[in-house]
């Protein structure tokens, strides 16, 4: 009875870290918490009353990062265009443009303790991602990927403490952010940085969770899950953009073409991403199997040992028939 009792707890206890593990990855790609906006609800807000009665919280500054790992001459002309729809649309605000010798002389001065995790990372965009993060705890303001491209003068967006976007389906983004200085959730964010860090084998998983959109989902909902963020005023926003026809109209941004970090497993996950259902029920459908194989395997077991208990004992009692006839 021990070893069938030992086995089950220890099967059990395996399955129920794996599930418990599995369902809070997967709820990553699901709803989300903090406070869902529009581009139109947040524009609207801001014309509601001329001139805004609200105070704006995010400092003028625009961040944007250009790491040259793939050792171009020169950034690329669209993304150059780009950038410079946001610096001509915010005239009055301040630019900064982020290089690789700059962003690490940034962590070296400011946050020593993370250099050599910084300087270690497998994958360069890893440190594109994690100076960001940085940046907006230190500076504060509006950071934008190189890729995205300003519609309209960003001041509206001044007005909410801390947000990221959510294209609607999967993991919230990390390529349009803002925030103020020191603001609670990106110190939660970039203290967890180095917990995160593992390799996950897979490029596109390592970069996705160790710093990239998953790891800031991750962040981002167990920052709401604090008693801190259970304050109305202290809750992160999401600003919807979803690219998928019928949904609600970019106002602020454009995307343009990106890519640049993709690897050789993207497709595959992309694939993942878009059957997630079909994945769930695939996995549960495993793990159903797995304890269903694992119970007959008990049963077998003690089965071959009672069997071979049954004949110790009835040779045991036979010999001892034949020594009584003696």
């Amino acid at each position: 009875m021990r070893p069938r009792f030992y086995f089950l707890i220890l099967l059990f206890l395996a399955l129920f870290f794996f599930i418990s593990r599995l369902v809070s990855f997967i709820q990553l790609f699901f709803e989300h918490s903090g406070i869902a906006l529009t581009q139109q609800e947040i524009a609207e807000a801001h014309a509601g009353t001329t001139p805004d009665p609200r105070p704006q919280v995010i400092p003028k500054i625009i961040h944007q990062v250009y790491h040259n790992w793939h050792n171009q001459s020169s950034m690329p002309e669209d993304w150059q265009t780009l950038r410079q729809t946001c610096i001509k649309l915010n005239e009055d605000w301040e630019y900064k443009l982020w290089t690789d010798e700059s962003s690490r002389e940034f962590i070296a001065t400011y946050y020593p303790w993370f250099l050599s995790t910084y300087d270690g990372y497998p994958y360069p965009v890893q440190r594109c991602d994690t100076v960001r993060y940085f940046l907006l705890l230190k500076y504060g303001g509006i950071y934008l990927d190189l890729d995205n491209g300003c519609l309209e003068n960003l001041e509206p967006l001044l007005y909410y403490p801390t947000w990221t976007t959510d294209g609607g389906r999967g993991a919230l983004s990390n390529n349009i952010l803002g925030s103020i200085p020191n603001h609670p959730f990106w110190e939660l964010l970039t203290n967890s940085l180095i917990p995160y860090n593992y390799n996950y084998i897979f490029p596109y998983v390592t970069i996705s969770y160790a710093s990239g959109q998953w790891f800031e989902t991750a962040i981002w909902q167990a920052y709401h899950a604090t008693p801190r963020a259970s304050f109305h005023e202290n809750k992160g926003v999401r600003i919807m953009m979803d690219d998928r026809p019928g949904t609600d109209p970019w106002i602020y941004f454009t995307q343009e073409r990106g890519g640049t970090w993709v690897n050789w497993d993207n497709r595959m996950f992309l694939w993942i991403g878009d059957h997630l259902l079909l994945l769930g029920i695939g996995l549960c459908s495993l793990v159903g199997i797995s304890w269903w194989m694992g119970t007959r395997a008990v049963r077998s077991w003690r089965k071959r040992k009672g069997n071979e208990k049954g004949y110790e004992s009835l040779a045991g009692g036979k010999f001892k028939q034949e020594d009584d006839d003696v």
